[in-house]
């Protein structure tokens, strides 16, 4: 969290709270069953944060079944390659447009006066962290010449001398497929300079 420059020191402004925060422990596992890796991640208490204050808009857009479906039958009619990417902790690439302080986390010390952390990026547990999430990947998948769909604001159309590329994704994991493997290597390479991505290749299994 430190290396994505999510937390700033602050020294809490008069008038102004801290939201609290809480580490939360979870077990990633692979597609069999098996372990994968041991996470921990810190997330902020939101349901104390006030409206117009500490937030303004929620919203974010989630894909719908049928156009993941869709991508799915698509892709296995045509003989498409169809990869799956995961952002690491993809939360904290958004950043933040209202001012938020959150009390220092259990375990972490500041040098100093300084008696909170103000947030930088929208870290997990935040009213508007999903939202920020997306506007920030909306903005970079347009800037490499993508086109939001009409049908869907969760995917993604990129059209380049006859050939297509779709790009869907579902809060932090992204699903790719399209007429040429060129295309999609080059999607991937301009994601992954953008965003770290643990890519997992060919789709095995989907979480909806």
């Amino acid at each position: 969290m430190r290396l994505r420059g999510v937390f700033r020191a602050a020294k809490l402004p008069n008038g102004q709270r801290a939201i609290g925060t809480k580490w939360v422990f979870k077990i990633k596992r692979k597609a069999d069953g098996s372990i994968e890796k041991y996470k921990a991640r810190l997330v902020a208490k939101g349901f104390k944060q006030k409206y117009g204050i500490d937030y303004t808009e929620t919203f974010s857009p989630v894909v719908k079944y049928v156009t993941l479906r869709m991508i799915i039958a698509i892709a296995k009619y045509f003989g498409w390659p169809l990869d799956q990417l995961d952002v690491v902790t993809a939360f904290l690439y958004g950043i933040m447009k209202e001012l938020v302080f959150c009390a220092v986390p259990e375990g972490v010390d500041l040098d100093g006066d300084f008696d909170c952390l103000e947030l930088v990026k929208a870290i997990y547990g935040l009213k508007q962290a999903s939202r920020v999430w997306n506007e920030t990947f909306d903005e970079f998948v347009c800037s490499i010449g993508f086109q939001v769909s009409a049908f869907d604001p969760c995917l993604y159309v990129k059209i380049v001398d006859g050939h297509c590329v779709l790009v869907l994704v579902y809060v932090d994991d992204v699903l790719i497929t399209g007429s040429s493997p060129e295309l999609i290597a080059r999607t991937k390479t301009d994601l992954k300079t953008r965003f770290e991505m643990t890519d997992s290749g060919k789709c095995a299994f989907t979480a909806a």
